[in-house]
């Protein structure tokens, strides 16, 4: 996503509570492919002084902040102690979270770690809210925002062995929607954006990131197979969505969910976000 902005001459402050140096590889990776400029910050969205400090950082080094792409998470190995893994060796399950995001995960709900449970809370959930809050004042001031939040498929919402994931992704689903809706008519928009599937990112855990993923064409194969089909996919079926959502075009567009992997990229892009989009449940079910 970071690549396909700076293509496009956005101007990008990436930050991540990672290694400086990862973060560092892709700045200078963004910015060999130009026209705009890119630049990373070590920080840590659970951090409320942090998230104010990013934001300062970005509006210090490119001028103010027009959109915020919320992808900062933790996954499911989060929420795996000690005591957790012991019992799951009792019962002959692997340790570790399988690769392609399905079945069991991290164990029973109850075997979960205090502490891994609390940092998902608070950088799955807290921290999109608290970068949110720290940009959007300007942006009302200034008449135009984008916010676009970084989801994941409605399967996951409720699959078991993953802890607290799916359960804080449909809350960040929820207050979105909420967001677009106090935010009507200021000029900022919030939208939903996933890949609608396990992507090929760090994120899955296992060796050969950034090669496992199948040949794949967003759009070309059939619709609403959402968190259904097998396999992972290419990470790059995330950039069409995201630089239409950043646009002028989708000024208008507020309060929608959009899945990546049927969004197609060789046909206008007005009528690839009507494909692309998920329906609206106006009821939501969750039991």
């Amino acid at each position: 996503m970071t690549l396909a902005l700076v293509e496009q001459g956005a101007n990008v402050m990436i930050s991540g509570a990672r290694i400086a140096g990862e973060l560092a590889a892709t700045a200078a990776e963004a910015c060999a492919l130009g026209p705009g400029k890119c630049a990373s910050l070590v920080a840590d969205v659970s951090d409320p002084a942090a998230c104010v400090e990013t934001v300062r950082s970005a509006a210090a080094a490119f001028g103010p902040v027009d959109i915020l792409v919320n992808n900062a998470a933790r996954g499911p190995v989060e929420q795996l102690d000690e005591l957790g893994k012991q019992l799951r060796l009792q019962r002959g399950l692997p340790t570790t979270p399988k690769t392609k995001g399905g079945g069991e995960a991290g164990g029973r709900f109850w075997e979960g770690d205090i502490d891994g449970n609390l940092r998902m809370l608070l950088t799955n959930f807290y921290g999109p809210f608290l970068m949110a809050r720290a940009c959007i004042p300007d942006m009302i001031e200034r008449g135009f925002g984008r916010i676009i939040n970084i989801s994941t498929s409605r399967s996951t919402f409720i699959r078991l062995g993953q802890g607290p994931y799916g359960p804080l992704k449909a809350a960040f689903e929820a207050s979105s929607r909420i967001w677009a809706a106090e935010l009507e008519g200021t000029g900022v928009t919030v939208n939903v954006l996933l890949p609608g599937g396990a992507a090929d990112t760090a994120a899955i855990p296992g060796a050969g990131v950034g090669n496992r993923a199948p040949p794949f064409v967003a759009g070309a194969g059939p619709r609403g197979q959402e968190g259904i089909a097998k396999g992972l996919l290419p990470p790059a079926i995330m950039a069409p969505p995201l630089l239409w959502l950043a646009s002028d075009e989708s000024a208008s567009v507020t309060g929608r969910r959009f899945v990546a992997r049927d969004w197609s990229d060789s046909i206008a892009a007005t009528e690839a976000a009507s494909l692309a989009q998920a329906e609206r449940i106006e009821w939501p079910h969750i039991i």
